[in-house]
């Protein structure tokens, strides 16, 4: 190995050992130990330390093939030390105001995203879910009043008809009286069951449009 790749090599892992010191500061900043669990710290640890070994290996090779020499670990210890006495508190204040900045962005870009899409999607849909619900109550009340309408218009219609077949019932014999009484208790029975599904499954409607 010349000279040359020798230094090279030194600063490279100058330059790791400082990385490396940046790294365990940022990786610690986000961790949070005493919030994790142990197992989860465990797994943490082990893919950093496996990260930077990886790091600092294929820098290695880049610089002189991955050859590995005793300086090479007193560069990295150097770097580290030049890190945390120059350079760690310059480096976490730095990185805490990164963060308060892409925190600030964040919360920046989620209030446009409020203000600009989100609320005015919502009101736009409780305005049309509003707007459907007043329009249904307004068509089942047309649909009501059309109904009584016309049951009074039936009635009137069949008034006369009812006094005729008052008058025809009363000359009919008794037996042909009691064979239609039967047949009529039969069929009130059947057209009062039809009735009563017909007032449930109307009250069921108007619950569901006049509910609060």
């Amino acid at each position: 190995m010349s000279l040359t790749t020798q230094f090279y090599t030194m600063l490279a892992m100058i330059a790791m050992g400082s990385i490396f010191g940046a790294s365990l500061d940022t990786y610690n900043r986000f961790l949070q130990r005493g919030k994790r669990k142990r197992w989860i710290v465990f797994i943490n640890d082990v893919m950093f330390w496996l990260i930077q070994g990886l790091a600092v290996f294929y820098i290695l090779f880049l610089v002189n093939y991955g050859e590995i020499r005793f300086y090479i670990f007193v560069a990295l210890v150097c770097g580290f030390a030049a890190y945390q006495a120059l350079m760690k508190n310059i480096y976490l204040k730095l990185l805490e105001i990164l963060i308060s900045a892409v925190i600030l962005i964040y919360q920046f870009i989620v209030k446009l995203f409020m203000s600009l899409i989100f609320n005015p999607i919502k009101w736009i849909v409780l305005a049309f879910v509003t707007l459907t619900i007043t329009l249904g109550k307004v068509l089942l009340s047309l649909v009501k009043v059309i109904v009584q309408m016309l049951l009074w218009v039936i009635k009137i219609i069949f008034s006369p008809l009812k006094w005729i077949f008052a008058l025809f019932w009363k000359l009919l014999p008794e037996s042909i009286k009691k064979s239609v009484e039967k047949l009529s208790i039969r069929l009130a029975g059947f057209f009062k069951n039809i009735k009563n599904k017909f007032i449930y499954i109307w009250k069921y409607i108007f619950g569901i449009f006049y509910k609060k």
